[in-house]
C-alpha cells in the first residue's frame, strides 16, 4: 500500500486525477492492521477507478490535524482535491465497497 506524507499529500492526493481513498492509520492501531488486506484487495480490484493510500498519523501531524482526524482508522475519499466522504472504524470489504459505490 503506498504511503503519503505531509510533504507529498498535496501532489499525491489533492492533485490526483482519480478519486483517492486515504486511510489515516497508526502502527499501534490493531483495527488499522486488520484493514490492510481489505485495502490491498480494494486497490487491486478498483485500481483503474480509485487510488488507495495510507497516511501515518504519528509521522504526519500537519495533514492529520488539517482534516481533524481523531480516531483510527479514518478513511477519507478525496475527489477533485476536496474530501467528499469520511468514514471512521474498520469494516468488512463488502461494506466498504458499498459505501464507496456512489463515488466510483
Amino acid at each position: 500500500m503506498p504511503e503519503v506524507t505531509d510533504a507529498d499529500f498535496a501532489t499525491e492526493v489533492i492533485g490526483a486525477e482519480l478519486p483517492v481513498l486515504v486511510e489515516f492509520t497508526a502502527d499501534w492501531c490493531p483495527p488499522c492492521r486488520q484493514m490492510a488486506p481489505v485495502l490491498s484487495a480494494l486497490a487491486e480490484e478498483e485500481g483503474d477507478r480509485l487510488r488507495v493510500v495510507q497516511l501515518n498519523v504519528d509521522q504526519n501531524p500537519e495533514t492529520t490535524n488539517a482534516y481533524k482526524v481523531l480516531s483510527m482508522p479514518t478513511f477519507m475519499v478525496f475527489r477533485g482535491g476536496e474530501p467528499v466522504k469520511s468514514m471512521v472504524g474498520s469494516r468488512p470489504k463488502r461494506r466498504l465497497v458499498e459505501e464507496l459505490a456512489d463515488l466510483l
